[in-house]
C-alpha cells in the first residue's frame, strides 16, 4: 500500500477508536451552588433539600470538606485548575487565572481533550478571574453566560437582582440621566434604596437568574443526549450568594419567627482580631447597618432569606436530575455537587465568608458515581482541589501528573476513609496570611507575616495561632492555643502545617 495513504487510513482508524473510547464512558453533571454552606438534609441539617438528597443516595456524601480559600474567585481557581491558591496566585478578585499561568489546564479543558463535549452555563469560574467571564480554552462550544439566558416572557430578566417595580424604576431611572454600566447603575440603585439585601416578590422561577440556568441546562441536555460523544455539563447555580432573592413561595416554606439564630455570635475567646472581618460585603446592600451587630429581626430576615434560596436552587436541581431520568442518562452519569466555600450566618458575629473559621471553609461535597457505593458518608478531611484527580479516575481518563489534590475514586468505590490526614486552606487579611490545617477532630490556625502576599514556607513562627476542637467545642468559643492541656495537640498541628508549607514552597 502507498505509504502516503497508510498515513491518513491510520489517523482515521485512531480517531474512531478514540471515539468509541470516549462513548462508553459516564457523562458528568458538574453542579456549583454558590456560597451555600451545608446547611441542607443530607447533612442532617435545617434546610430540606430533597434533591439534592437524592444526589446523597446514589453516592457519597463528604461531610468534611473544606475549600482551599473562603472567596468565590479564589477558591473556584483553586478547584477548577486543581491547585492551590499560593500555585495559582489568585488570592483576590481581580486576579486573572492564566494572567500568571497562561498555560495552567482546567477541569473541563481536559475532559474537552479527553474526548468530552463541554459545556457550561451560569457561575462557574468567578468571571473576574477569567477572560470574558468564561474561559473559552474550557469549553467545546461558547459558554453561556446570565445575559444569553432567556427569562420568563411576562416578567422578563431581572434589573440587576431584582424583580421589584422599585428597583426596576431607578435601574430605568439612571438609565435616562446617563447612568452606564453594572457599577454605576447599581450604585444609583444603592443610593435610592433601591438595592436590597432580600427580596420576595411573586414571580415564577425563571424570571431570576437561578431558574433560567436551571431551564437552560434541561433544555441542554436533550442536546447532549443526541451526540456520540459524552458530555461534561457544568452548571453554576447563584445563589444563596447575597442578595437573598428568591420566588416568594420558597419564602413560604419557612415561619422565619422559628428559623434558629447563632447560638455563639462574639468572638472566640482568646482569639486574634485578625481572625475577623466587619462583615463588609453584607453591609454593602440596603436593609444592613453599616456598622455593629444586627438585631435579631434583621438577623431572622437574613437566615430566612437564605433558607428560601437554598430551597429555590433544590427545585431548579430536582429539573435537571428528572430531565436526566427521562432521557435514560441516570445511569451512566458522574453528579458532583460542590459548594465554592461556606458562609457565616451570625456565628462570631459575622455574616458573609471572608475567614479561616468552619463556617467559612467547610462546603457541601456529593459525588455519584456509575458503579460507587450509594447512600455513604465520610467523616475524613477532603479538600475541592481533590476534584479533579476523582474525575478523571472515575471517568478513566489520564491524570496530570502536577495536581495538589489526591483522588477521593477509592473512597466512592470501596469506603476508603483514610487517604487524607488533613485539609488545608488559608485566608489572607492585612498583609498577613493565615493557614488552616483541618482533621477529623481540629483546627489549627497559623497566622504567618507576608507583606507581598506570597505563600509561607513554615519555617518563619507565625504572628499568631488558633486552635479548636470539634469534639468539645463545635461553636469555636475559645482558642485553645496557649492552653497547657492542649500543647501536644498545638505542637503536633502546627509542625504538620509547618512542613506541608516548607514542602509545597520547595515543590
Amino acid at each position: 500500500m502507498n505509504s502516503r495513504l497508510k498515513r491518513p487510513l491510520f489517523a482515521i482508524a485512531t480517531l474512531w477508536t478514540t471515539i468509541l473510547i470516549a462513548a462508553d464512558r459516564p457523562n458528568v453533571l458538574f453542579i456549583a451552588i454558590d456560597d451555600l454552606k451545608p446547611l441542607i438534609g443530607a447533612y442532617g441539617e435545617a434546610v430540606p433539600t430533597p434533591s439534592i438528597d437524592r444526589i446523597a443516595a446514589q453516592g457519597t456524601t463528604f461531610l468534611n470538606a473544606h475549600c482551599q480559600l473562603a472567596v468565590c474567585g479564589p477558591s473556584r481557581a483553586s478547584l477548577m485548575t486543581g491547585k492551590r491558591p499560593d500555585y495559582t496566585q489568585v488570592w483576590d478578585l481581580k486576579t486573572k487565572i492564566r494572567d500568571i499561568n497562561p498555560d495552567i489546564v482546567t477541569i473541563p479543558q481536559h475532559f474537552k481533550t479527553h474526548g468530552y463535549h463541554t459545556v457550561g452555563v451560569g457561575k462557574i469560574f468567578d468571571p473576574r478571574s477569567v477572560d470574558k467571564g468564561a474561559d473559552a480554552a474550557s469549553w467545546s462550544q461558547p459558554y453561556t453566560q446570565t445575559w444569553h439566558l432567556k427569562y420568563n416572557e411576562a416578567t422578563g430578566k431581572p434589573s440587576g437582582h431584582y424583580q421589584s417595580s422599585k428597583s426596576i424604576a431607578l435601574a430605568a431611572e439612571a438609565e435616562s440621566i446617563g447612568k452606564k454600566g453594572w457599577n454605576d447603575i447599581n450604585k444609583y440603585l444603592f443610593t435610592n434604596d433601591g438595592w436590597p439585601v432580600v427580596e420576595s416578590e411573586n414571580v415564577p422561577d425563571d424570571a431570576y437568574d437561578d431558574g433560567a440556568i436551571g431551564t437552560y441546562a434541561v433544555k441542554e441536555l436533550k442536546k447532549l443526549a443526541q451526540r456520540d460523544e459524552p458530555f461534561f455539563l457544568a452548571v453554576g447555580f447563584k445563589k444563596p450568594h447575597l442578595p437573598f432573592v428568591a420566588p416568594k413561595k420558597y419564602w413560604n416554606l419557612f415561619d422565619r419567627d422559628t428559623l434558629d439564630l447563632a447560638a455563639f455570635q462574639s468572638k472566640a475567646l482568646g482569639s486574634p482580631a485578625i481572625a475577623y472581618h466587619n462583615s463588609e460585603e453584607l453591609r454593602s446592600y440596603n436593609g444592613v447597618p453599616a456598622k455593629g451587630t444586627l438585631d435579631e429581626a434583621t438577623q431572622r430576615k437574613l437566615i430566612h432569606g437564605y433558607y428560601a434560596c437554598i430551597a429555590y436552587i433544590d427545585a431548579q436541581i430536582a429539573k435537571i436530575l428528572d430531565q436526566l431520568k427521562v432521557l435514560d442518562l441516570d445511569d451512566n452519569t458522574l453528579i458532583i455537587l460542590w459548594g465554592d466555600h461556606g458562609f457565616h450566618l451570625g456565628d462570631h458575629g459575622l455574616w458573609c465568608k471572608h475567614t479561616n473559621f468552619e463556617n467559612a471553609t467547610r462546603v457541601p461535597l456529593i459525588i455519584a458515581a456509575p458503579q460507587s457505593k450509594r447512600d455513604m458518608t465520610s467523616t475524613m478531611p477532603v479538600e475541592l482541589t481533590d476534584l479533579f484527580p476523582t474525575l478523571c479516575e472515575l471517568a478513566e481518563i489520564d491524570t496530570p501528573s502536577n495536581l495538589d489534590g489526591v483522588s477521593l475514586a477509592a473512597t466512592l468505590r470501596k469506603g476508603e476513609d483514610d487517604l487524607r490526614e488533613f485539609a488545608v486552606s488559608q485566608y489572607p487579611r492585612y498583609q498577613q496570611m493565615g493557614y488552616a490545617l483541618r482533621t477529623e477532630r481540629f483546627r489549627y490556625i497559623a497566622w504567618y507575616a507576608n507583606q507581598k502576599n506570597e505563600s509561607a514556607d513554615g519555617r518563619t513562627a507565625p504572628v499568631s495561632t488558633e486552635l479548636y476542637d470539634y469534639k468539645h467545642d463545635p461553636l469555636e468559643t475559645r482558642n485553645l492555643a496557649n492552653e497547657a492541656v492542649y500543647a501536644e495537640v498545638r505542637e503536633d498541628l502546627g509542625a504538620k502545617l509547618a512542613q506541608f508549607l516548607q514542602d509545597y514552597t520547595q515543590k
